[in-house]
Protein backbone atom coordinates (compact mmCIF):
# COMPACT_ATOMS: atom_id res chain seq x y z
CA UNK A 1 0.00 0.00 0.00
CA UNK A 2 2.92 2.11 0.30
CA UNK A 3 3.92 2.17 -2.94
CA UNK A 4 0.44 3.48 -3.86
CA UNK A 5 0.93 6.31 -1.62
CA UNK A 6 4.07 7.06 -3.11
CA UNK A 7 2.56 6.43 -6.78
CA UNK A 8 0.17 9.22 -5.55
CA UNK A 9 2.06 11.79 -4.40
CA UNK A 10 4.39 11.55 -7.10
CA UNK A 11 1.15 11.60 -9.89
CA UNK A 12 -0.44 14.71 -7.75
CA UNK A 13 0.96 17.86 -6.02
CA UNK A 14 0.02 17.77 -2.98
CA UNK A 15 -1.06 21.22 -3.09
CA UNK A 16 -3.63 20.26 -5.88
CA UNK A 17 -5.16 17.45 -3.74
CA UNK A 18 -8.60 18.21 -2.67
CA UNK A 19 -10.41 17.44 -0.06
CA UNK A 20 -13.99 16.44 -1.32
CA UNK A 21 -17.16 14.72 0.93
CA UNK A 22 -19.01 12.53 -0.84
CA UNK A 23 -20.64 10.66 2.54
CA UNK A 24 -23.62 12.47 2.55
CA UNK A 25 -25.72 9.64 3.74
CA UNK A 26 -23.54 9.02 6.66
CA UNK A 27 -23.97 12.68 7.97
CA UNK A 28 -23.57 16.07 6.75
CA UNK A 29 -21.61 19.09 7.96
CA UNK A 30 -23.53 21.41 9.64
CA UNK A 31 -24.62 24.99 8.12
CA UNK A 32 -22.85 28.02 9.58
CA UNK A 33 -26.35 29.40 10.60
CA UNK A 34 -26.92 26.25 12.26
CA UNK A 35 -23.86 26.81 14.08
CA UNK A 36 -24.65 29.89 15.18
CA UNK A 37 -28.28 29.12 16.28
CA UNK A 38 -27.22 26.39 18.45
CA UNK A 39 -24.56 29.09 19.72
CA UNK A 40 -26.83 31.92 20.33
CA UNK A 41 -29.70 29.32 21.81
CA UNK A 42 -27.53 28.19 24.53
CA UNK A 43 -25.91 31.41 25.74
CA UNK A 44 -29.12 33.46 25.91
CA UNK A 45 -32.26 30.31 26.35
CA UNK A 46 -30.09 28.85 29.26
CA UNK A 47 -32.95 28.26 31.52
CA UNK A 48 -34.40 24.91 31.90
CA UNK A 49 -37.96 24.82 29.52
CA UNK A 50 -39.77 22.95 32.59
CA UNK A 51 -38.95 25.64 34.88
CA UNK A 52 -41.87 28.09 36.19
CA UNK A 53 -39.90 31.24 35.91
CA UNK A 54 -39.05 33.08 33.62
CA UNK A 55 -35.88 32.30 32.18
CA UNK A 56 -37.49 28.77 32.07
CA UNK A 57 -40.75 30.63 29.99
CA UNK A 58 -37.89 31.83 27.39
CA UNK A 59 -36.66 28.74 26.79
CA UNK A 60 -40.12 27.02 26.55
CA UNK A 61 -40.86 29.48 24.08
CA UNK A 62 -38.28 29.02 21.98
CA UNK A 63 -38.38 25.22 22.06
CA UNK A 64 -42.19 25.32 20.83
CA UNK A 65 -41.20 27.66 18.44
CA UNK A 66 -38.84 25.17 16.83
CA UNK A 67 -41.38 22.42 16.97
CA UNK A 68 -43.53 24.82 15.33
CA UNK A 69 -41.15 25.32 12.44
CA UNK A 70 -40.22 21.10 11.77
CA UNK A 71 -44.17 20.38 12.18
CA UNK A 72 -44.84 22.63 9.60
CA UNK A 73 -42.52 20.93 6.86
CA UNK A 74 -44.55 18.07 7.28
CA UNK A 75 -48.04 19.04 7.58
CA UNK A 76 -48.63 17.99 10.95
CA UNK A 77 -49.42 20.21 14.06
CA UNK A 78 -46.67 20.48 16.57
CA UNK A 79 -48.29 18.84 19.78
CA UNK A 80 -47.40 15.59 17.22
CA UNK A 81 -43.66 16.04 17.18
CA UNK A 82 -41.81 14.65 19.95
CA UNK A 83 -38.38 15.07 20.35
CA UNK A 84 -35.75 12.52 20.28
CA UNK A 85 -31.77 11.76 19.67
CA UNK A 86 -32.09 10.73 16.53
CA UNK A 87 -33.20 8.11 13.72
CA UNK A 88 -32.47 5.44 15.60
CA UNK A 89 -34.09 6.22 19.32
CA UNK A 90 -37.47 6.82 17.39
CA UNK A 91 -37.37 3.66 15.04
CA UNK A 92 -37.18 1.57 18.35
CA UNK A 93 -39.70 4.04 20.33
CA UNK A 94 -41.95 3.59 17.42
CA UNK A 95 -41.99 0.21 16.75
CA UNK A 96 -42.08 -0.72 19.89
CA UNK A 97 -44.65 1.67 21.73
CA UNK A 98 -47.61 -0.07 20.30
CA UNK A 99 -46.98 -4.04 19.95
CA UNK A 100 -47.48 -6.37 22.36
CA UNK A 101 -46.65 -10.33 22.90
CA UNK A 102 -49.53 -11.93 19.46
CA UNK A 103 -49.00 -8.57 17.77
CA UNK A 104 -47.87 -8.60 14.10
CA UNK A 105 -45.35 -6.16 12.40
CA UNK A 106 -44.60 -5.68 8.46
CA UNK A 107 -41.43 -4.74 7.23
CA UNK A 108 -38.97 -4.87 4.64
CA UNK A 109 -35.82 -6.94 4.52
CA UNK A 110 -33.46 -3.94 3.45
CA UNK A 111 -34.62 -2.03 6.26
CA UNK A 112 -32.33 0.58 8.60
CA UNK A 113 -30.66 -2.31 11.58
CA UNK A 114 -32.58 0.38 13.76
CA UNK A 115 -35.76 -1.51 12.93
CA UNK A 116 -34.55 -5.00 11.74
CA UNK A 117 -32.68 -5.40 15.00
CA UNK A 118 -35.67 -3.91 16.79
CA UNK A 119 -38.41 -6.42 15.33
CA UNK A 120 -35.72 -9.61 16.36
CA UNK A 121 -35.97 -8.35 19.22
CA UNK A 122 -39.43 -7.76 19.29
CA UNK A 123 -39.93 -11.63 17.76
CA UNK A 124 -38.45 -13.22 21.24
CA UNK A 125 -40.88 -11.48 23.04
CA UNK A 126 -43.63 -13.46 21.16
CA UNK A 127 -44.45 -10.60 18.40
CA UNK A 128 -44.84 -12.22 14.60
CA UNK A 129 -42.86 -10.01 12.07
CA UNK A 130 -43.19 -10.82 8.49
CA UNK A 131 -40.19 -9.37 6.33
CA UNK A 132 -41.02 -7.99 2.58
CA UNK A 133 -38.93 -8.97 -0.19
CA UNK A 134 -37.84 -6.46 -2.39
CA UNK A 135 -37.01 -6.85 -6.16
CA UNK A 136 -33.50 -5.50 -7.74
CA UNK A 137 -34.20 -2.00 -7.52
CA UNK A 138 -35.14 -2.42 -4.01
CA UNK A 139 -39.00 -2.14 -4.27
CA UNK A 140 -41.41 -3.91 -1.92
CA UNK A 141 -44.31 -5.78 -3.96
CA UNK A 142 -47.53 -4.19 -3.16
CA UNK A 143 -49.61 -7.38 -3.76
CA UNK A 144 -47.05 -9.04 -1.27
CA UNK A 145 -47.93 -6.30 1.76
CA UNK A 146 -51.28 -6.38 0.92
CA UNK A 147 -51.52 -10.13 1.56
CA UNK A 148 -49.15 -10.06 4.40
CA UNK A 149 -51.90 -7.50 6.61
CA UNK A 150 -53.68 -9.40 8.71
CA UNK A 151 -56.21 -9.34 11.87
CA UNK A 152 -53.17 -8.87 14.13
CA UNK A 153 -51.46 -6.58 11.92
CA UNK A 154 -50.41 -3.61 14.23
CA UNK A 155 -47.40 -1.39 12.31
CA UNK A 156 -45.68 -1.06 8.89
CA UNK A 157 -42.78 -0.11 8.59
CA UNK A 158 -41.21 1.19 5.36
CA UNK A 159 -38.46 3.75 5.01
CA UNK A 160 -39.10 6.06 2.39
CA UNK A 161 -34.96 6.26 1.31
CA UNK A 162 -32.68 2.82 1.52
CA UNK A 163 -29.76 4.65 3.08
CA UNK A 164 -27.38 2.15 1.64
CA UNK A 165 -28.45 1.88 -2.56
CA UNK A 166 -31.15 4.91 -2.27
CA UNK A 167 -34.53 3.14 -3.64
CA UNK A 168 -37.45 5.82 -2.78
CA UNK A 169 -40.68 3.43 -1.68
CA UNK A 170 -43.76 4.72 -2.88
CA UNK A 171 -45.06 5.44 0.74
CA UNK A 172 -48.34 7.80 -0.51
CA UNK A 173 -49.39 4.43 -2.75
CA UNK A 174 -48.19 2.29 0.36
CA UNK A 175 -50.38 4.57 3.08
CA UNK A 176 -53.47 4.52 0.83
CA UNK A 177 -53.24 0.59 0.54
CA UNK A 178 -52.38 0.26 4.28
CA UNK A 179 -55.91 2.46 5.27
CA UNK A 180 -58.11 0.51 2.39
CA UNK A 181 -57.18 -2.58 3.97
CA UNK A 182 -57.74 -1.91 7.69
CA UNK A 183 -58.21 1.66 9.04
CA UNK A 184 -56.39 0.32 12.25
CA UNK A 185 -53.07 -0.56 11.04
CA UNK A 186 -50.51 1.86 11.57
CA UNK A 187 -48.31 3.13 9.18
CA UNK A 188 -44.74 3.67 9.86
CA UNK A 189 -42.11 5.43 7.96
CA UNK A 190 -38.42 6.04 8.27
CA UNK A 191 -37.92 8.88 6.55
CA UNK A 192 -34.27 10.08 7.90
CA UNK A 193 -32.28 9.77 4.51
CA UNK A 194 -35.74 11.48 2.58
CA UNK A 195 -36.61 14.41 4.69
CA UNK A 196 -35.70 17.73 3.48
CA UNK A 197 -35.12 16.03 0.04
CA UNK A 198 -38.52 15.13 -1.01
CA UNK A 199 -41.73 16.54 0.22
CA UNK A 200 -43.73 14.71 2.41
CA UNK A 201 -47.16 15.63 3.43
CA UNK A 202 -47.89 12.99 6.44
CA UNK A 203 -51.59 13.64 5.77
CA UNK A 204 -52.18 13.05 2.22
CA UNK A 205 -49.92 9.85 2.44
CA UNK A 206 -51.96 8.40 5.31
CA UNK A 207 -48.71 8.30 7.21
CA UNK A 208 -49.38 7.57 11.32
CA UNK A 209 -45.56 7.86 12.67
CA UNK A 210 -42.48 8.77 11.06
CA UNK A 211 -38.94 9.03 12.13
CA UNK A 212 -36.20 12.34 11.13
CA UNK A 213 -33.12 12.76 12.32
CA UNK A 214 -31.59 16.00 11.91
CA UNK A 215 -27.57 15.06 10.85
CA UNK A 216 -28.96 13.86 7.51
CA UNK A 217 -29.57 17.73 6.72
CA UNK A 218 -27.00 19.91 7.86
CA UNK A 219 -28.11 20.21 11.77
CA UNK A 220 -26.61 18.79 15.14
CA UNK A 221 -26.36 15.32 15.82
CA UNK A 222 -28.05 13.89 18.83
CA UNK A 223 -31.29 15.36 18.19
CA UNK A 224 -34.37 14.03 15.62
CA UNK A 225 -38.17 13.61 15.88
CA UNK A 226 -40.62 11.12 16.17
CA UNK A 227 -43.86 11.84 14.48
CA UNK A 228 -47.14 10.67 15.90
CA UNK A 229 -50.88 10.91 14.47
CA UNK A 230 -52.78 12.76 17.20
CA UNK A 231 -55.01 9.96 18.96
CA UNK A 232 -51.94 7.88 18.98
CA UNK A 233 -50.21 6.86 22.23
CA UNK A 234 -47.17 5.19 22.23
CA UNK A 235 -45.84 3.48 25.15
CA UNK A 236 -42.65 5.32 26.51
CA UNK A 237 -39.26 3.99 26.08
CA UNK A 238 -37.41 6.60 28.27
CA UNK A 239 -39.02 7.38 31.78
CA UNK A 240 -38.30 10.32 34.44
CA UNK A 241 -39.55 13.26 34.88
CA UNK A 242 -42.38 13.42 32.10
CA UNK A 243 -40.95 15.70 29.19
CA UNK A 244 -42.59 15.40 25.70
CA UNK A 245 -45.95 14.99 27.04
CA UNK A 246 -44.99 12.00 29.71
CA UNK A 247 -43.74 10.59 26.18
CA UNK A 248 -39.80 11.17 26.12
CA UNK A 249 -38.35 11.80 29.28
CA UNK A 250 -35.33 13.68 30.07
CA UNK A 251 -33.89 17.42 29.88
CA UNK A 252 -34.76 18.82 26.79
CA UNK A 253 -31.82 19.70 24.48
CA UNK A 254 -33.28 23.03 23.73
CA UNK A 255 -30.15 24.37 21.74
CA UNK A 256 -30.21 20.90 19.36
CA UNK A 257 -33.62 21.42 18.61
CA UNK A 258 -33.54 25.27 18.04
CA UNK A 259 -30.36 23.84 15.37
CA UNK A 260 -32.69 21.40 13.79
CA UNK A 261 -35.25 23.69 12.73
CA UNK A 262 -32.83 26.31 11.49
CA UNK A 263 -31.57 23.47 8.95
CA UNK A 264 -35.25 22.49 8.40
CA UNK A 265 -35.87 26.15 7.24
CA UNK A 266 -32.86 26.26 5.26
CA UNK A 267 -32.96 23.03 3.26
CA UNK A 268 -36.71 23.05 2.60
CA UNK A 269 -36.33 26.69 1.24
CA UNK A 270 -34.05 25.24 -0.96
CA UNK A 271 -35.47 21.92 -1.49
CA UNK A 272 -36.64 21.68 -5.08
CA UNK A 273 -33.45 23.27 -6.38
CA UNK A 274 -31.08 21.12 -4.20
CA UNK A 275 -32.63 18.53 -5.76
CA UNK A 276 -32.42 19.48 -9.49
CA UNK A 277 -28.74 20.26 -9.07
CA UNK A 278 -27.80 16.96 -7.33
CA UNK A 279 -29.72 15.15 -10.00
CA UNK A 280 -27.70 17.00 -12.91
CA UNK A 281 -24.51 15.81 -10.83
CA UNK A 282 -25.17 12.37 -10.07
CA UNK A 283 -25.96 11.95 -13.88
CA UNK A 284 -22.85 13.84 -14.28
CA UNK A 285 -21.37 11.08 -11.96
CA UNK A 286 -22.73 8.10 -14.11
CA UNK A 287 -21.50 9.64 -17.37
CA UNK A 288 -17.78 9.73 -16.33
CA UNK A 289 -18.14 6.37 -15.12
CA UNK A 290 -18.59 4.58 -18.08
CA UNK A 291 -15.03 5.19 -19.19
CA UNK A 292 -14.36 2.61 -15.79
CA UNK A 293 -14.11 -1.29 -16.72
CA UNK A 294 -15.76 -3.51 -14.83
CA UNK A 295 -18.25 -1.73 -12.55
CA UNK A 296 -21.95 -2.35 -11.73
CA UNK A 297 -24.17 0.66 -10.64
CA UNK A 298 -26.63 -0.44 -7.69
CA UNK A 299 -29.02 2.16 -7.29
CA UNK A 300 -32.09 1.86 -9.25
CA UNK A 301 -31.79 4.74 -12.03
CA UNK A 302 -35.48 4.87 -12.95
CA UNK A 303 -38.61 4.40 -11.43
CA UNK A 304 -38.08 5.74 -7.73
CA UNK A 305 -34.56 6.60 -6.76
CA UNK A 306 -32.93 9.37 -4.42
CA UNK A 307 -30.26 11.56 -6.50
CA UNK A 308 -28.49 11.99 -3.32
CA UNK A 309 -27.57 8.10 -2.98
CA UNK A 310 -25.29 6.47 -5.59
CA UNK A 311 -23.94 3.01 -4.99
CA UNK A 312 -21.29 1.33 -7.03
CA UNK A 313 -19.69 -2.51 -7.11
CA UNK A 314 -15.81 -2.29 -8.39
CA UNK A 315 -15.10 -6.08 -9.51
CA UNK A 316 -11.96 -7.27 -8.45
CA UNK A 317 -11.59 -4.98 -5.47
CA UNK A 318 -12.25 -4.89 -1.90
CA UNK A 319 -14.07 -1.74 -1.15
CA UNK A 320 -12.35 -1.37 2.35
CA UNK A 321 -9.24 -1.14 0.98
CA UNK A 322 -10.38 1.08 -2.20
CA UNK A 323 -11.87 3.58 0.44
CA UNK A 324 -8.80 4.23 2.41
CA UNK A 325 -6.79 5.03 -1.19
CA UNK A 326 -9.79 7.38 -2.18
CA UNK A 327 -9.09 8.81 1.24
CA UNK A 328 -5.15 9.21 0.40
CA UNK A 329 -6.44 11.47 -2.33
CA UNK A 330 -8.71 13.40 -0.20
CA UNK A 331 -11.65 11.89 -1.10
CA UNK A 332 -14.25 10.66 1.45
CA UNK A 333 -16.50 8.10 1.25
CA UNK A 334 -18.51 4.64 2.57
CA UNK A 335 -18.56 1.30 2.04
CA UNK A 336 -22.32 1.55 2.76
CA UNK A 337 -24.48 2.16 6.25
CA UNK A 338 -21.85 3.99 8.76
CA UNK A 339 -23.91 2.87 11.25
CA UNK A 340 -22.32 -0.73 10.25
CA UNK A 341 -19.53 0.08 7.59
CA UNK A 342 -16.90 -0.75 10.52
CA UNK A 343 -18.86 -4.29 10.80
CA UNK A 344 -17.40 -7.11 8.72
CA UNK A 345 -20.63 -8.71 8.15
CA UNK A 346 -21.62 -8.22 4.24
CA UNK A 347 -24.44 -5.46 3.59
CA UNK A 348 -27.82 -7.29 3.97
CA UNK A 349 -29.85 -4.93 1.21
CA UNK A 350 -26.78 -5.95 -1.63
CA UNK A 351 -27.37 -9.26 -0.97
CA UNK A 352 -31.67 -8.67 -1.10
CA UNK A 353 -30.99 -7.10 -4.49
CA UNK A 354 -29.26 -9.96 -5.98
CA UNK A 355 -25.56 -9.21 -6.01
CA UNK A 356 -23.18 -11.48 -5.86
CA UNK A 357 -20.28 -12.11 -3.11
CA UNK A 358 -17.73 -10.31 -4.97
CA UNK A 359 -19.54 -7.57 -6.11
CA UNK A 360 -21.00 -7.05 -2.36
CA UNK A 361 -17.34 -6.68 -0.86
CA UNK A 362 -16.40 -4.06 -3.80
CA UNK A 363 -19.17 -2.10 -3.08
CA UNK A 364 -18.61 1.82 -2.48
CA UNK A 365 -21.50 4.35 -1.39
CA UNK A 366 -21.22 7.83 -3.38
CA UNK A 367 -23.33 10.47 -1.39
CA UNK A 368 -24.01 13.62 -2.39
CA UNK A 369 -25.29 17.23 -1.03
CA UNK A 370 -25.97 20.71 -2.40
CA UNK A 371 -21.70 21.79 -2.42
CA UNK A 372 -20.68 19.23 -4.50
CA UNK A 373 -19.43 20.62 -7.39
CA UNK A 374 -18.17 19.06 -10.83
CA UNK A 375 -15.37 19.48 -10.63
CA UNK A 376 -14.94 17.28 -7.56
CA UNK A 377 -16.06 14.65 -9.90
CA UNK A 378 -13.65 15.19 -12.40
CA UNK A 379 -11.14 14.95 -9.77
CA UNK A 380 -12.55 11.88 -8.19
CA UNK A 381 -12.66 9.97 -11.66
CA UNK A 382 -9.18 10.69 -11.95
CA UNK A 383 -7.83 9.43 -8.34
CA UNK A 384 -10.57 6.53 -9.03
CA UNK A 385 -9.03 5.37 -11.86
CA UNK A 386 -5.67 5.55 -11.08
CA UNK A 387 -6.89 3.59 -7.65
CA UNK A 388 -8.40 0.69 -9.71
CA UNK A 389 -5.63 0.50 -12.03
CA UNK A 390 -3.30 -0.11 -8.95
CA UNK A 391 -5.44 -2.25 -6.90
CA UNK A 392 -6.19 -4.99 -10.04
CA UNK A 393 -2.58 -5.15 -10.79
CA UNK A 394 -1.83 -5.76 -7.46
CA UNK A 395 -4.50 -8.04 -6.86
CA UNK A 396 -6.46 -6.02 -4.43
Amino acid sequence: MLGFYIYILYTIERSDVMEIYFDNSATTKPYDEVINVIAETMKNCYGNPSSAHRLGLISETKMNESREILARSINCSRDEIVFTSGGSESNNFLIRGFVKEGSHVITSKIEHPSVLNMCKELETLGVKVTYLSVDGNGKIDMSELDRAIDKDTQIVSIMHVNNEIGALQDIYSIGKLIKEKSSRVKFHVDAVQSYGKFKIDVQKANIDLMSVSSHKIHGPRGIGFAYIRKGLIPKPLIFGGGQERNLRSGTENLASMAGFAKAAEMIYKNREQNYNKIADLKSYFINKLENINNIKINSPLSDGFSPYILSVSFIGVRSEVLLHLLEEGGIYVSTGSACSSKNTKDSHVLKEIGLKDQEVKGTIRFSFNEYNTMEEVDYTMNILDKSLKFLRRVGK
